[in-house]
């Protein structure tokens, strides 16, 4: 079952690693026409999805694994915060994202959620990298 539950873990890894490609991606918007921007828009919101359903399968698996091994109780909350942070800051993207993929639709302007969402990705990918590094390095009691 451990087996198992590791490869799942790792494919849950794999599937996260949108937010590792997403501020590369969403800082293209600015140079994009509108209907390119849409179908951005429109792929980084499937790709977010994606993502969300990655870190769920994420939390569900490394809390198997963590009841498998003897994790310092701080690493444990440290590393839960920093998923659910993770999480609420993909779906707090969702909204800029479908306002961009409107705008683009509409041919307005929509640089305000370009940032945003720039911005959102950027924090998105530390924190990302916060996790992969306390994945590697796990306190142990």
């Amino acid at each position: 079952m451990n087996m198992i539950m590791l490869f799942l873990h790792i494919v849950g890894a794999v599937g996260m690693g949108i937010y590792a490609i997403l501020p590369f991606l969403a800082g293209r918007f600015k140079q994009l026409s509108n209907p390119a921007q849409e179908g951005l828009a429109s792929g980084l919101l499937t790709a977010g999805r994606i993502g969300q359903f990655a870190l769920v399968l994420q939390l569900l698996t490394g809390g198997y694994l963590i009841s498998q091994s003897d994790y310092e109780v701080s690493w444990m909350i440290v590393v839960i915060v920093l998923f659910i942070a993770m999480g609420a800051l993909g779906g707090i993207m969702q909204g800029p994202l479908k306002r961009i993929k409107a705008a683009a639709a509409g041919s307005t302007d929509a640089s305000s959620d370009v940032s945003r969402v720039q911005t959102l990705s950027i924090v998105t990918l530390v924190v990302f990298l916060v996790i992969i590094w306390l994945m590697q390095d796990p306190w142990y009691a």
